[in-house]
């Protein structure tokens, strides 16, 4: 097996590495994100929901920035969200303004019950730009 291409933001690898788990891998043309979310840079949680969605973006494009790519290169989005129902609006309105513009990336969301502290996590697939130009 070969070595994994791990994608590091600036900043934050002590918190990955304590973790333990990549934040993002480069493999075949693509780049796999694992789940963001509104963390501080302490690894603790945005107690606001809207600021907590707007930071697990700022981290997710701070990786898709890292690995040469941004979220129009997105091809895939699972959003996992704690008790969606009313949480739904505030989330969808904060998420529309990080989507751009069409064509759209697929979407999953999926209703969860428990995130670490947290209300809402992004997990992304994107296409490395210089997969596109091979």
């Amino acid at each position: 097996m070969s070595a994994r291409d791990v994608v590091f933001p600036a900043g934050r690898q002590a918190l990955y590495e304590k973790n333990r788990y990549s934040p993002a891998i480069r493999s075949n043309g693509f780049l796999f994100v694992s789940g963001q979310v509104g963390s501080r840079p302490d690894g603790s949680p945005e107690p606001d929901l809207q600021a907590q969605v707007r930071l697990a973006f700022d981290n997710l494009n701070a990786i898709l920035s890292a690995a040469g790519c941004t979220f129009k290169d997105v091809v895939d989005v699972t959003v996992f969200i704690v008790d969606p129902e009313p949480r739904f609006e505030t989330i969808w309105t904060e998420l529309t303004r990080h989507w751009g513009d069409a064509p759209y990336p697929t979407l999953t969301g999926v209703g969860v019950t428990w995130l670490y502290g947290f209300e809402f996590e992004i997990k992304v697939i994107a296409k490395l730009p210089e997969a596109d130009a091979a």
